[in-house]
Parts: C-alpha cells; sequence; structure tokens
C-alpha cells in the first residue's frame, strides 16, 4: 500500500490469475480532524488491508477523507458511484448520535433502495465488543449499480464487522450487474449459491 496518487487512488491489489473481475471500490473516511490533518487516519487504510488480505480479484481503491459535511459527503459518493463505477463504497466515521454524525442521512439520501440488513448486522456484530454499538446508526442501500455501507470509525471495530459482512457483498454486487468479485476463502469465505459459482481452471 503507497500513498494516494493525484486520482486518488491508495492501493491495488488482487492476483492476476483469479477468475474474477477487476472491481473498483471507494473509501471514504468521514472525520473533520483527519481531513484537517489534525491526526492520521488510520480508519481508511484499515479497510485497504482488509481488502489486500481478502480479495483475489484485481481491485482498485479510491479513497477520500473527508470532514462531516452532509452535502460534501453526499457529493462524493456521488462521484465514487457514478464518476468512477465503484461497484462498493464503504464509509468509515460519523454514524453515532453526535450532532455531526451525519454519514448515514447523507448515505440515505444518494441512495434509492436500502438495505437494512447491513446496518442490522453490524450492530449484532458490535453489540458482542461493546454495549455501546447499540448507539451506531449505520446503514447500507442501493445507488444504481453501486453497493454502500457505513463502517464504524475504529479500526479495531472495522475489522471486526467487515471481516463478516463482506461474505454477503460479492454476491449483492452479482445481483447488482457488477463485476464477479472472487475472495480468498481462508480469509473471508464469502458466500453464494452453486449456480452462481464461477468455476476454476
Amino acid at each position: 500500500m503507497g500513498g494516494v496518487d493525484s486520482h486518488g487512488i491508495i492501493a491495488t491489489g488482487g492476483k492476476p490469475n483469479s477468475v474474477g473481475d477487476a472491481a473498483d471500490i471507494g473509501i471514504i473516511t468521514v472525520s473533520d480532524r483527519a481531513s484537517a490533518g489534525t491526526y492520521e487516519d488510520e480508519s481508511g487504510p484499515a479497510i485497504v488491508q482488509f481488502l489486500a488480505a481478502a480479495l483475489d480479484s484485481q481491485w482498485t481503491a479510491h479513497y477520500r477523507c473527508i470532514p462531516d459535511e452532509r452535502q460534501q459527503i453526499e457529493s462524493t459518493l456521488k462521484e465514487l458511484c457514478d464518476d468512477f463505477g465503484c461497484s462498493v463504497v464503504i464509509t468509515t466515521g460519523g454514524t453515532g448520535p453526535a450532532a455531526r454524525d451525519v454519514t448515514p442521512e447523507a448515505t440515505e439520501a444518494v441512495c434509492e433502495r436500502m438495505m437494512d440488513g447491513f446496518g442490522e448486522q453490524m450492530r449484532a456484530i458490535s453489540l458482542r465488543y461493546t454495549p455501546t454499538a447499540i448507539l451506531s446508526r449505520q446503514v447500507g442501500g442501493i445507488r444504481g449499480s453501486s453497493l454502500i455501507f457505513n463502517l464504524p470509525g475504529r479500526p479495531k471495530a472495522i475489522r471486526e464487522t467487515i471481516d463478516e459482512i463482506w461474505k454477503a457483498v460479492p454476491y449483492c454486487v452479482d445481483l447488482l450487474g457488477g463485476p464477479y468479485i472472487e475472495c480468498n476463502h481462508d480469509v473471508c469465505p464469502a458466500f453464494r449459491p452453486k449456480n452462481a459459482l464461477r468455476q476454476t481452471g
């Protein structure tokens, strides 16, 4: 993983012999302090680390670090979905009850359909580790052929959550007409019905 280039690409990965398709994935860190440079963003890189371990398909991560401003969150979500064609856009941060936590509202505003199971499952996972998970307002939804979902803000919580919910993400992308995302089954055994599996070799 290197730095962010002029196009906002933070990393690429995957195996050249994968049966999967190349996929563009958006990562948005929503944080007043990280976007201002008060501290280094650790959340976006935590998502990249997961992708590097979990995906066999070729992938490109488009990264943004922005403040907790609803209009900017909405425009960035639209940019990654509509202009860059990201099949999955993952946000981190801004999902609590504080006044400036507006990531869920921005996500709902740009989505055409909500996927309630994402928020339900993420809270259920986090509640195993901390009772304050009940304060999270994370959501998931669909814009066009893009899946968007909100992760927690701390790297540890990110991995606790994404390691489990990603198992359903590749098949969701299939159903939206997106690329076939092949996963490393030793890290993240993604589920697909047998008739939706792509044959290897």
